[in-house]
């Protein structure tokens, strides 16, 4: 079966990420919703589409595992970039968990609706990283830049009910999401690429970039920093473009791939305790 299939309700396309455990982004998943775009695209029965995940989480990230391979396309950015340029209004169903390309996969979607429960946020900077598909562009223009550093340099996750009061989604329900978010779906586009970014005083920018470099001095750090504050500064495909850089760069540094290592390392452990117990 296909990670990603298309289901219909009524005129709406239902685009359905369904790769266990936690639909993590991987280059199929990313093919199949690049193409899930351009047939609904195409179709003129379809009037909008919605994003969901089966299983445990909308979706728990990227998959790791390719982040010591070069890069395959499609990259999520492009997919992003497809979402947001339909000329169709897409709605994202969160539950569970939405992080690093997950949250930023949302952010593509004109509404997001998060179920009771759900975690969002920006990991990255935890693996040595920074994020690298609009997360320092998109979430500059819903929270402000001071808010955006504390949450991208921190890596920690907000519930359904913060992100809502954050405005980082529309709405929290506590019952199905997938039918809340149908019934939440915008009659036209509202991409939070062409938000303007809320002014900032120079002094509080400061005053959270360094508690944020105090807090982890780590150069993904610094290089989120730079990318957060170019969000207001920088034409947005210049801005993505370099935040896409300095992913990619951070990837591929010794630090980051020493934290992958710990970070399967541990996940082996753990595992293994668990079948022993």
């Amino acid at each position: 079966m296909s990670v990603v299939r298309i289901e219909r309700e009524g005129s709406v396309a239902v685009v359905v990420i369904d790769n266990p455990p936690v639909n993590a982004s991987s280059q199929a998943v990313r093919e199949g919703l690049l193409r899930a775009v351009r047939e609904i695209d195409g179709d003129s029965s379809v009037t909008a589409a919605v994003l969901v995940g089966v299983g445990r989480a909308f979706m728990g990230g990227a998959d790791i595992r390719e982040f010591d391979k070069p890069p395959a396309d499609p990259q999520l950015p492009e997919v992003i970039e497809a979402i947001m340029d339909s000329p169709k209004p897409w709605a994202a169903a969160i539950h569970g968990a939405a992080l690093g390309g997950g949250l930023e996969l949302a952010f593509a979607c004109d509404v997001r609706v998060a179920q009771e429960g759900s975690q969002l946020g920006l990991p990255e900077v935890t693996l040595g990283m920074m994020p690298g598909a609009g997360g320092t562009q998109h979430l500059p223009r819903i929270v402000g830049i001071v808010r955006a550093i504390e949450i991208i340099c921190s890596g920690r996750r907000m519930d359904a009910e913060e992100a809502c009061a954050l405005g980082i989604v529309d709405a929290v329900v506590a019952g199905d999401v997938r039918a809340a978010a149908v019934g939440a779906m915008p009659r036209g586009k509202n991409p939070v690429r062409d938000r303007p970014v809320p002014a900032s005083d120079e002094e509080s920018v400061a005053q959270a970039g360094r508690a944020a470099v105090a807090a982890n001095p780590g150069r993904q750090i610094t290089a989120a920093i730079d990318s957060i504050k170019r969000s207001g500064t920088t034409l947005y495909g210049e801005a993505m473009a370099r935040e896409r850089a300095a992913f990619l760069a951070l990837r591929a540094s010794p630090e980051a791939v020493e934290l992958r290592r710990k970070f399967f390392a541990a996940r082996a452990a753990a595992k293994n305790a668990s079948d022993k117990a």
